[in-house]
């Protein structure tokens, strides 16, 4: 079940070198696992509440492939290129499945918490 790597960003500029260094070699590590951007710190129009900084999501494969390459040497050998410089925090998240029906889990929490 594809996973998704989540991280919420607030960067400050101008930009440190290092940042820049590691956004050129990122790919590179994602790709032993089949990571993949699907959102990289793109315009954002904000419905609801506060927000600010930027977002960027990455697809794996599975919780699997994404456990491992975070925990990678490629990726921790330029991890903190971004985290000595850019505020935030990342997340690994597991996918729904294909045809994931929202209602019938709402109806399960439901059951659930009347005991």
């Amino acid at each position: 079940m594809t996973a998704y790597a989540l991280a919420h960003m607030t960067p400050q500029p101008p930009l440190h070198d290092d940042v820049f260094v590691y956004m050129e070699r990122i790919q590179e590590t994602m790709d032993p696992f089949g990571g993949r951007f699907i959102v990289h710190a793109s315009e954002t129009e904000v419905v609801e509440g506060p927000f600010e900084g930027a977002y960027v999501i990455i697809e794996f494969p599975d919780m699997d492939k994404a456990r491992d390459w975070y925990a990678s040497d490629a990726y921790q050998e330029i991890l903190a290129m971004r985290t000595d410089n850019i505020p935030g925090s990342t997340v690994l998240l597991q996918g729904v499945p294909p045809n994931y029906d929202v209602a019938a889990t709402g109806r399960a929490l439901r059951a659930a918490q009347a005991g």
